[in-house]
């Protein structure tokens, strides 16, 4: 609370003042009162007038000081209330009791806000397995009446259950601290599961499915990681290079403090200017506008799913050249000394 501020609001009162210091001096004069009672009431007029002045302003200083700078240092500003004493003065009160039941409605919006989409994430939820039911039917139907389902068919049926998932992990990513189970897990059993679910697309594309030094154990969800795997692997055959020698190349590194595993392809690549924004949803960049089975939504359900689970995910490109995926866990030795 700025004292130039606070003067400049108050200039009324130094009118009044003014005034009434004007009149009083006036009947003064008429009443030939002495110099030195004049001067003596002029000093004891403007002692007075800054005392009221002043008096107000430190009582309120503090509460609106405290009420800036705690509004500015809050991520969620609206919990300022929390943070302030009830003020001693009767405008803080007002102000404060006014706080108290705006905060309170909003508490009460955003509770029943979340009543909403749990209920809605719920239903979202149920009404996923329930069509997966009969998809997985007519997937184990074109598999066993390969005569009555062409390659096509069956490939889109794929497609439909990727989407599916992506739905189900994409809501489910939202809680997830309630969904996922950290424990140590293999990593070349989890590559060889996302190999053996995209064996159609990888066939259908002449991609080589390359794997190498993969035998490490993280800590991890087998499920998660799983979906995260494969989301990195069907962008790679979705952006796919028209060549003989298409592979995409899964290789683990290790450090002292921390495991890597990279996921390289030889596709299409992705424009520089496109890389700061390939993990942003919905971004599908130069390589989505040039293809209808883009959604941008693949790698930013990846990069929330790995932020949860405690990884880092980054990507490295350079267009018309590879593609390289970096998902890095790090070691934990509190889990090594209790296991």
């Amino acid at each position: 609370m700025k004292l130039g501020a606070y003067f400049k609001d108050n200039l009324y009162k130094l009118f009044v003042f003014i005034i009434c210091y004007g009149i009083n001096l006036l009947i003064f004069l008429a009443f030939k009162v002495e110099k030195s009672v004049i001067i003596s009431s002029t000093f004891l007029y403007i002692v007075c007038f800054l005392f009221i002045l002043l008096i107000p302003y430190f009582r309120k200083k503090r509460f609106y000081d405290d009420l800036i700078a705690n509004t500015l240092a809050l991520d969620k500003s609206y919990l300022v209330l929390e943070t302030l004493s009830k003020p001693e003065f009767y405008e803080g009160e007002l102000l404060y009791q006014t706080l108290y039941e705006i905060n309170k409605s909003m508490n009460e919006n955003v509770r029943l806000i979340e009543e909403h989409l749990k209920d809605f994430k719920e239903y979202i939820e149920m009404w996923i397995h329930e069509v997966k039911i009969p998809l997985s039917t007519l997937v184990l139907m074109s598999n066993n009446h390969k005569d009555k389902f062409d390659k096509k068919t069956k490939l889109q049926l794929k497609r439909l259950e990727d989407y599916v998932d992506q739905v189900l992990y994409y809501v489910r990513s939202e809680t997830a601290e309630k969904d996922y189970l950290i424990k140590e897990v293999d990593l070349s059993e989890i590559i060889k599961n996302v190999g053996l679910k995209n064996m159609d697309y990888l066939l259908e594309n002449k991609i080589d499915y390359i794997v190498e030094n993969a035998r490490y154990k993280v800590l991890t969800d087998f499920k998660w990681l799983e979906f995260i795997l494969g989301q990195i692997v069907n962008n790679s055959i979705k952006y796919k290079k028209n060549i003989d020698n298409s592979y995409i190349k899964i290789y683990v590194q290790e450090a002292q403090e921390k495991t890597t595993l990279i996921i390289e392809d030889n596709g299409i690549g992705i424009k520089e200017s496109d890389l700061k924004q390939v993990f942003d949803k919905s971004f599908t960049g130069e390589n989505g506008r040039n293809t209808n089975k883009s959604t941008g939504m693949g790698l930013f359900i990846a990069k929330n799913m790995c932020e949860k689970l405690g990884h880092k995910i980054d990507i490295d490109s350079v267009y018309h050249e590879y593609t390289k995926v970096y998902i890095t866990f790090a070691k934990n030795k509190y889990y090594d000394v209790l296991k």
